[in-house]
């Protein structure tokens, strides 16, 4: 508690020791998160923040830029309703994605738009582990049931990846190179255990377009198991490659196509299990990605459709302390995507966007214990949306929107989703933004839950879920935000595993909390960042708590000197619950509870040469804390990284 303080301590006195009130640079403007922000997840065409009534959530190709150095998933960790488990741990090791305390299923991740599932998977969820930042333009976190829109899955977050566009030049590039260590805070390894290199192309050539990205990643220093005697357990590596090409042609200027193909790669060791090491269990998957998008403008709308293939290839060997033999797995899930939608605008206040959205999914999974044919693991489902936008000159927007899924194995599923916006204050000086929102939500069962040879349900209900919020947005003099939100949220048939018959079944579950986000810049050089999450849940899940019901973060940004950036970062965890199934770390039926921890991380870069070239740099975990982030599995202790960006 203590060295708690002492870095609360720190990071109010750095805020305290600049004038609070100084005089507003228009510069500023470009660090806070205006109203009028455009974002486009909100309801799948080009809308401003301020006349939506959902919780949206923008991530900057700046701040994109000012976190180098860092992975996808250690910047979505810093996002308020957002915890990441394992983030800290190896890089060999997954991670899951808790959103307002809800599970990893209940995220639907979407790249450009598309989602994007692993049907393999038990619960569908797209390892973010496949995506390289240095490709990515911007990110919006969609918070809240948004299945009206999305479909399944979208129940607690839609998590929205917008990949890099091609410049307007003939030609340019970047070239991006780092280099870092990674071991755990009692265990140290090389100086050059993390390494990455990323070089993009790109530009326009009159009415054709093109940009092409290749990334490579290198992990390795540490084991992912952690240790609990003296023995030393071997190193896990992880070793990544990524493909991006996207090609355009504007045929007209009422219509364009658009295309895209994304090729992901990575091998990593693993271990047997917490505290349980192994030299010889190895992994390796591989996505192929690649569809297009034709638009068409026309008077007093627009209509494109979205096609795409995505293909997960997984395999595992794994060691059997039973048989003594290394067994093989293989896991192939297969998804396709058609989503033709329009926009059609009766006036400057409403708009109506209708879509029809076709999904297909397979899986094939051979193991030494059962195996999963695709002719039989698959389904298909045929959804028809609409949204209705009305935005009033008074200052009040409304959304009201329903979707009707049509699924080939358990039916017709209805979800409908009701927000609100009001703007209470809107002046030069100060703004105040009411938000309200309605909306439901369903997760299909996934194709390894209904046909697995062993816990497979075939009678499984897809899960639905209600969510409801409130809270405001507001600004004063554009030196402060101020963002809460209170949300409840009600799980029916709630997909999980059931410890008694071993097979996947429908309980429930309630969640409800509130998030508090302020943003305060007293110069035109310094932000202070401030969030907190409280989560309450009525009962977890087997296999997968981890949630905790507390996290604070706390950042300062410094970019008083000319051409640097320097960020101060804490974090704090709460206490975390794991249900030990089998008491293989106490007591069987019991919860493990892990204490709260705390890390402080620092970043910097410098610009030069009209900012063609930038250094980077980071500390992570400065007090190195040894601390459980996932329990009986290492985590990253205090670690260095610096890179170079050119751009040319």
């Amino acid at each position: 508690m203590k060295k708690q303080l002492l870095i609360v301590s720190m990071l109010v006195c750095s805020f305290a020791s600049k004038n609070l009130f100084a005089q507003q640079n228009k510069k500023q403007k470009d660090n806070v998160e205006s109203l009028d922000e455009v974002v486009v997840t909100a309801t799948k065409f080009a809308l401003k923040k301020e006349n939506t009534g959902k919780v949206i959530t923008k991530i900057t190709q700046k701040q994109l830029q000012e976190n180098a150095g860092r992975n996808l998933i250690e910047i979505l960790n810093t996002v308020v309703g957002i915890d990441v488990r394992g983030v800290n741990a190896n890089a060999a090791e997954p991670r899951n994605i808790y959103v307002r305390g809800g599970r990893s299923r209940q995220v639907l991740v979407l790249i450009d738009g598309v989602p994007v599932t692993d049907q393999s998977a038990i619960n569908q969820d797209f390892d973010l582990r496949l995506l390289a930042v240095s490709q990515i333009e911007s990110i919006e976190i969609l918070k809240g049931a948004s299945s009206t829109l999305y479909g399944s899955g979208a129940a607690t977050a839609v998590i929205n990846i917008i990949l890099k566009k091609s410049s307007k030049d003939k030609i340019s590039g970047t070239f991006e190179t780092s280099v870092g260590t990674n071991h755990t805070a009692t265990i140290k390894g090389e100086n050059s255990a993390n390494n990455n290199q990323n070089v993009s192309v790109n530009g326009t050539l009159g009415k054709f377009n093109f940009l092409s990205s290749f990334n490579m990643s290198k992990v390795d220093g540490m084991s992912s198991a952690k240790s609990n005697s003296n023995t030393t357990f071997e190193e896990d590596g992880f070793y990544s490659r990524n493909v991006l090409l996207k090609l355009g042609y504007r045929f007209h200027k009422q219509f364009s196509m658009e295309s895209f193909f994304n090729f992901d790669e990575f091998e990593y060791d693993f271990d047997a299990g917490a505290f349980a090491d192994s030299d010889v269990n190895k992994g390796n998957q591989k996505q192929v990605r690649f569809g297009f998008k034709p638009s068409f403008t026309y008077k007093k709308g627009q209509l494109y459709l979205l096609a795409s293939l995505n293909e997960v290839k997984r395999g595992l060997d794994q060691f059997n302390s039973f048989s003594n033999t290394l067994d093989n797995y293989q896991f192939n899930g297969q998804s396709i995507h058609l989503d033709l939608v329009n926009k059609y605008e009766f006036s400057e206040n409403l708009q109506l966007i209708t879509g029809i959205n076709y999904q297909e999914h397979s899986n094939q999974t051979e193991t030494p214990f059962a195996t999963i044919d695709k002719d039989i693991a698959n389904f298909n489902t045929v959804d028809p949306y609409a949204s209705l936008v009305y935005i009033s000159n008074s200052g009040l927007s409304v959304n009201v929107g329903g979707r009707y899924n049509m699924h080939n194995i358990y039916g017709n599923h209805l979800v409908y989703d009701v927000n609100l916006a009001f703007a209470a204050l809107k002046n030069d000086k100060t703004s105040l933004k009411l938000i309200t929102s309605y909306s439901t939500a369903f997760i299909a069962p996934s194709l390894y839950q209904l046909y697995d040879g062993f816990a497979g349900n075939i009678d499984l209900k897809p899960e639905s879920n209600q969510t409801f919020e409130v809270g405001f947005e507001a600004a004063y003099q554009d030196w402060i935000n101020v963002d809460v939100v209170y949300f409840n949220r009600k799980e029916e048939d709630a997909i999980i595993f059931d410890n008694t018959t071993f097979k996947y079944a429908n309980g429930s579950s309630d969640a409800s909390g509130f998030e508090f986000n302020t943003n305060i810049i007293p110069t035109d050089f310094l932000t202070l960042n401030l969030s907190y999450t409280f989560i309450d849940r009525d009962q977890f899940e087997d296999f997968d708590d981890y949630i905790p019901a507390n996290k604070f973060l706390a950042s300062l940004n410094y970019n008083g000197l000319k051409n640097s950036f320097f960020n101060l970062s804490y974090r704090n965890v709460g206490e975390r619950t794991v249900f030990d199934r089998y008491g293989s770390f106490g007591t069987a039926g019991e919860d493990v509870v892990l204490e709260p921890y705390q890390v402080l991380d620092f970043t910097a870069n410098y610009k030069l040469l009209k900012e063609t070239v930038t250094f980077f740099g980071g500390v992570t975990n400065i007090l190195n804390d040894d601390y459980d982030d996932i329990l009986g599995f290492s985590t990253r202790g205090r670690n260095y990284k610096i890179g170079v960006r050119l751009q040319f």
